[in-house]
């Protein structure tokens, strides 16, 4: 539920951009253009937002290393000692 209000109150707000935007452009020799503009924007920004909302509800997990190359970066970088980074 929580992830409906979200989604239907954004997926709203560039549907009246992209449906009620080109209804406001003045009458002139550009209109045609300025009002695929309008609606351009509007799917571009939804698209966008759409994507990035539903890739933060199942966020890929990062890559498995494998343990020697643990071992390596370990021996390489030297293992951090947690009671030298305390300040005293």
């Amino acid at each position: 539920m929580g992830i409906l209000i979200p989604l239907v109150s954004v997926s709203a707000f560039w549907a009246i951009i992209g449906f009620g935007g080109p209804w406001i452009v003045p009458k002139g020799p550009n209109r045609g253009i300025i009002q695929l503009m309008i609606v351009m924007t509007a799917v571009c920004c939804w698209m966008f937002w759409i994507m990035v909302f539903l890739h933060q509800l199942n966020p890929l997990i990062g890559p498995q290393i494998n343990v020697k190359t643990i071992r390596w970066i370990s021996e390489k970088w030297g293992n951090a000692d947690p009671s030298k980074l305390i300040d005293n």
